[in-house]
């Protein structure tokens, strides 16, 4: 589609060229300035008109139409439905690797995978027998009994996790339903360890997080995301969150001995795809061991692959390490499922009644997890994600040549990508959605990438240039 839009491209410039001269002579007749510029007028009006249909052309996805099968499904079934997300008019019914359709039988590239989970891609053969098999021998018994595979999920996470350069105080598991879930169990732990730490008690109880991130939507990993958009319907929040700035080493002074725990994402996804430099998260990590606070990672998002390691904090300093890290998204494939993995230090401070769920850790979804980890923690497969990761760095970077008046910046690393506009990102994710390739927005006019792990070179190679056709349209 590009190739063909930059031949049109070249072609409508040499006739405006052409066009552009101010007199022609030929045997027995001339061109005058006026018919030149006469010309000159109908060419770019020809241009406009062949860039239009270049770019009409490159659509092969319209949104369905008031009388399709998709507009009469979410008119019989969204009065049922409490509206939260603003949503295009397509309803999505299957899956196979990186590519769904929908009920209208149109193709897409699926370069969000469920907002980071579906890094296996869609339609796992193992993953969706796997689901049989549990399904039919045993789904849910609740925690007040053992279970044939919580416990071999947690271990999995600790041991894989061990082997890496991450997490090298991994010593427990709890296993929740969301990542939102994970972070609540994560606060809750540190305020308890807060209670009982020497030089702790009542008093140490305050929480900070970062401007810019993300953490949830219940009420206490929302009091930890510093965004009015999503704390203001809901104030007031839970006392004792303070916040501070990512990335910047003198504002660690917020961090005192009344503070029990900092959390952080090592990249901030829903934030616009920043990352936390190794100089500030060794600063931070310092800080929180001089007033003895907990220091957790929010790996939801960037975690388990998504950045080329088992875990995005791989990347900074062995002395720069969590003793809580949450994870969840792409944990399950699909499934929804979460997980808190802690210290022993910080384990030793959680007692028999102090936290439970009743969902979270059944067979069904602890089953799958141990499936997918065993997958994702892959040291080949974990290669195969960074080399992946330099074709979208190359791709995208092209891309900012060629519409330096549209993006500004490109960040990301492994398979998590943020393209920086300055401009609302909408009109790109509309005019790639058009044109057959799925992308989400972040933070401030950022378009965010972020596919199925298991992405080829080809599907690669094939979303970058149905972007750059998307960019051409604007």
């Amino acid at each position: 589609m590009s190739s063909a839009l930059s031949t049109a491209s070249r072609n409508i410039a040499r006739g405006a060229l052409r066009a552009s001269r101010p007199s022609t002579s030929y045997s027995g007749y001339r061109i005058s300035p006026t018919s030149a510029a006469l010309h000159a007028r109908n060419y770019a009006s020809a241009a406009t008109d062949a860039a239009e249909a270049v770019h009409q052309s490159a659509i092969t996805n319209r949104d369905p139409s008031e009388n399709s099968k998709s507009a009469a499904f979410v008119r019989e079934y969204e009065p049922y439905c409490l509206t939260t997300y603003a949503r295009p008019g397509l309803v999505l019914s299957s899956g196979k690797g990186c590519y769904i359709w929908d009920i209208e039988g149109q193709k897409y590239l699926d370069f969000t995978a469920g907002i980071a989970v579906n890094a296996l891609g869609h339609g796992d053969e193992e993953l969706s027998k796997i689901l049989y098999e549990q399904s039919l021998k045993m789904i849910h018994t609740s925690n007040l009994y053992y279970n044939e595979w919580t416990g071999p999920l947690c271990k999995l996470l600790v041991e894989r996790t061990l082997a890496t350069k991450g997490m090298q105080s991994a010593s427990r598991v709890f296993v929740s339903n969301s990542g939102s879930e994970a972070n609540e169990a994560a606060l809750k732990f540190a305020r308890k360890y807060g209670k009982l730490t020497p030089g702790g008690g009542e008093h140490k109880y305050e929480v900070v997080s970062f401007y810019n991130s993300f953490h949830g939507r219940t009420m206490g990993s929302l009091s930890a995301t510093p965004n009015q958009k999503y704390q203001k319907p809901f104030a007031p929040m839970v006392p004792g969150f303070k916040y501070a700035k990512y990335n910047d080493i003198d504002g660690l002074d917020i961090i005192t001995k009344d503070t029990c725990a900092v959390i952080i994402e090592p990249i901030q996804g829903e934030g616009g795809v920043y990352f936390a430099t190794p100089e500030f998260i060794t600063a931070l990590r310092k800080k929180c061991d001089q007033v003895d606070a907990v220091l957790i990672f929010d790996e939801i998002q960037s975690g388990l692959g998504r950045s080329g390691y088992l875990w995005a904090h791989e990347a900074f300093p062995a002395e720069a390490q969590p003793d809580i890290l949450t994870t969840a998204k792409a944990l399950g494939g699909g499934i929804p499922i979460g997980a808190a993995m802690i210290s022993e230090r910080i384990a030793q401070a959680i007692k028999i009644g102090d936290h439970g769920t009743t969902f979270g850790g059944n067979p069904l979804a602890t089953r799958v997890a141990h499936y997918v980890v065993d997958k994702l923690s892959n040291p080949e497969f974990l290669d195969e994600v960074k080399h992946k990761a330099e074709l979208f760095r190359s791709g995208l970077e092209q891309l900012k040549e060629k519409y330096p008046s549209v993006i500004t910046e490109i960040r990301g690393t492994g398979l998590i990508w943020g393209v920086q506009l300055n401009r609302d990102p909408n009109a790109i994710v509309d005019a790639a959605r058009l044109r057959g390739l799925l992308v989400i927005t972040a933070g401030n006019n950022t378009v965010r990438i972020v596919p199925p792990l298991i992405v080829k070179e080809k599907e690669i190679l094939e979303g970058i240039e149905v972007l750059d056709t998307a960019f051409a349209s604007l």
